[in-house]
């Protein structure tokens, strides 16, 4: 083989390990398609785009396996920050379910994810308010979605059973289905009082409860870890706020 040839070879070769290996460090099996549309959108307020190097999105939705035409669930949407990537990502022939409390429901002021379902830009989008431990979707899910939110579900002021939350998950997919969870890394072997004083939580404890609903963990992504993060302040005091060490966890049904 002539040398140019063989230095071509060689190149894609180490370009192919290169990408296996990072598909194996974030615990996939393949690389979906690019998410580079919907993170251009048009539609995304600034205040959104300007967060797009510290959330990572493209990395994140790669790994939760999102696809067109897909069944989302997404918990506790938050200011929708993640409600319409997932929109744009499964396309006009998928579905986003952004499950809000009843209590947020019942608010002063309507849950901002409200706004973005009476957006003709993302007329996929569907808001529903519930009983998390009773979970039903109008279809079942490909993927349960929910970011910076998990240790919610531990706040006295939500009183809710953790555990029939995640059975009703479980339910909620399809079977193969994936719950992604992306959320502020307490300190290993911490307890339950931590997320009502800072807002973070264990993944140990994570993976035990999710587990305990009948999930598998199939993938860990480290791509928002900061080990600056000494996980004693809370997620928003200034001096760590959008820098939070954060853990990224992905089950299955």
């Amino acid at each position: 083989m002539p040398r140019k040839r063989m230095i071509a070879a060689a190149l894609l070769l180490a370009v192919g390990l290169a990408g296996s290996a990072s598909a194996a460090l974030h615990g996939r099996r393949n690389f979906p398609a690019d998410f580079a549309g919907a993170i251009a959108d048009s539609n995304r307020p600034a205040a959104d785009v300007a967060r797009d190097a510290k959330r990572k999105p493209a990395e994140l939705l790669a790994f939760a396996e999102l696809k067109p035409g897909q069944v989302v669930g997404e918990l506790l949407p938050g200011g929708g920050y993640f409600t319409r990537l997932l929109s744009k990502c499964v396309g006009r022939k998928g579905h986003v379910y952004a499950v809000i409390t009843e209590a947020q429901a019942k608010g002063d002021k309507p849950p901002p994810v409200k706004a973005i379902a009476a957006d003709p830009a993302y007329d996929n989008v569907t808001v529903l308010a519930q009983d998390f431990t009773k979970l039903q979707l109008p279809q079942k899910a490909d993927l349960v979605w929910t970011s910076d939110n998990y240790h919610d579900l531990h706040l006295a002021k939500y009183n809710l059973d953790v555990a029939a939350v995640n059975r009703a998950i479980y339910r909620a997919l399809k079977p193969g289905g994936l719950y992604v969870i992306v959320d502020h890394a307490a300190a290993a072997g911490s307890g339950l009082d931590v997320p009502d004083k800072l807002h973070r939580i264990d993944p140990a404890i994570v993976r035990r409860e999710v587990e305990a609903a009948g999930f598998k963990l199939v993938g860990e992504s480290r791509v928002l870890r900061n080990a600056a993060d000494d996980h004693t302040k809370a997620v928003f005091d200034p001096a760590i706020r959008g820098d939070t060490d954060q853990f990224v966890l992905k089950f299955r049904r």
